[in-house]
Formats: structure tokens, sequence, C-alpha cells
């Protein structure tokens, strides 16, 4: 008898990750949320049948200690998504000193993949879906060992250079997560989801009514975003791997300065000493 496919999603109570949840549960799968909020959790739970795992993200002792509790709790994990992210307008450090967008968007996502690592090579074949941005092309470049630790101040307008460049590291992240795979029987897969309103820009004042109008005017549609997600999870046809474009699948480069396999290899080295 088939078993029952086992798919962890992170960030799965609000924005993307929520409407990704939710079509993952209709398809019947055993779905693992890891969440910060114990109430919008229990209430996912509630609709979906969903295990939950609480965990702080910006905290690597708690994706550790979540990453940990995962293991133990299934015998084979068929699909993780990392898709908890932030896009931050001023600079916030973390307990561990690090800038929270930089720890949420890259440092637990790769941390979280190396703790389930072997339970994933265990579970082949399995995948990796982690979600990026083509915000990545606007990164202003990338210097592993500057960038992973810089907590200089920020304004509204510079952080979008330093959201892409999380999101560049996690392409770089994804693609050479890929090589280390290499003959084992797991997929790194990583996207683009595109412009969606759902949770867009939700620390600023304005993003509510933003949120309004753009949804009236049809921008935006988070359903689109979402459904790249699922179809990395769950499409036979994408089950090699690669970075694709919420506009069909449409394979994607991974953006300059980002794409050599020399500079990929530094970052992972670089987080790998620093975790």
């Amino acid at each position: 008898m088939p078993h029952q496919p086992v798919v962890v999603v992170t960030g799965a109570t609000h924005g993307l990750g929520r409407l990704v949840a939710l079509d993952l549960a209709r398809r019947g799968v055993r779905l693992g949320v890891v969440a910060r909020s114990a109430a919008k959790a229990e209430a996912l739970r509630a609709e979906t049948g969903a295990d939950v795992f609480l965990a702080d993200l910006s905290s690597m002792a708690q994706v550790r200690r979540v990453g940990a509790e995962i293991d133990a709790r299934y015998e084979r994990i068929d699909v993780l998504v990392n898709n908890a992210g932030l896009h931050a307008f001023s600079q916030r450090t973390t307990v561990d000193g690090f800038a929270e967008m930089t720890a949420v968007n890259y440092l637990a996502p790769w941390l979280l993949t190396e703790t389930l690592r072997a339970k994933l090579v265990a579970s082949g074949p399995s995948r990796v879906v982690t979600v990026a941005s083509e915000a990545a092309r606007r990164s202003g470049g990338i210097d592993p060992a500057r960038d992973l630790t810089l907590v200089d101040p920020f304004t509204r307008r510079e952080s979008s250079a330093l959201y892409g460049r999380t999101k560049l590291m996690d392409i770089m992240f994804s693609q050479h997560l890929a090589r280390t795979l290499a003959g084992t029987d797991v997929t790194a897969l990583c996207c683009d989801p595109g412009f969606n309103t759902s949770g867009l820009g939700r620390e600023l004042p304005f993003a509510g009514v933003l949120e309004k109008v753009l949804t009236g005017l049809k921008v935006g549609d988070p359903r689109r975003g979402a459904g790249i997600i699922t179809r990395l999870a769950v499409d036979p046809a994408l089950a090699n791997g690669g970075y694709f474009s919420v506009r069909d699948a449409r394979p994607l480069d991974c953006p300059e300065p980002g794409r050599p396999e020399a500079v990929q290899r530094a970052l992972w080295d670089a987080t790998a000493a620093l975790l």
C-alpha cells in the first residue's frame, strides 16, 4: 500500500505558506508545520489536521531543537518546504547577533535542512523546496565573509537590496545543496513565487490598504505564488531540481554574482563555519 507522503512546511500560518499548506492537506499528505504563533498554528491544525512544531526561526538554537523534534516525529520526510521569510524595513538583530532577515530568510533554512539531511536522504526520493525571489537580482553583490554577519543599520529604501541578498543566498544554497546531494535520491529545488499581495510589506503602516487596492485590481494574486511552491513539492515533471519561475515553472539562472560554483561553495563553507 502506498505510504502517506510527509511534507514539512515552515511559515505556514499566513501568506503563501498557508495557501500551500491548505493545498497540500487537500491532496492527502501528512502535513507538518513549523510556526512561531501557537494560536495561529492551532487554527491551522484545526483546519488541516497538521502536526504542529513551534519555533522562532530567528533563533538558531530553536531551529536545531525543532529540527530534532521533526526528525524524531517522522519515520520519513518526503518534502521539506523552506518557506518562512520576512522583509524587514529596519535593522533588528537576533539573540545570536545576526541580522533578522539573514537569520530567518537564509540561516534558518540552511540549518533546518542540514539538521534533517540524514532523514531526507534515507527517505529518498525526497525533495527540499526553498522559496527564493527574483529580488535576488537587486542584491547589489555578495560577500559571504561580510554579509552573513552584517548588522549595520539600514533605511527602508536600503532594505530592498538586503532582502534581495538573502534571497540570492537561498538560490545559491539550493544549487550547492543539489551538488552536495549528488548520488542520493534527494532533489533540491527553489522558486521565484512572483509578486504577491498576501503579507505584502506587513511592517509598513499602509500595507493593509495597499493590499486591498491591489487585490481589487487583481494584481499579485497569491494563489499563483502558492501554486509554484506546491508544484515544486509534488509535480513529477520537476523531480530533477533547479530554480523555477512562477511563470509556467520556467527554468531560471541564478543571478550574478552568486552563479559561479566557487562563490556558492564559499557561501556554503562560511555558513557551515558560522553555524
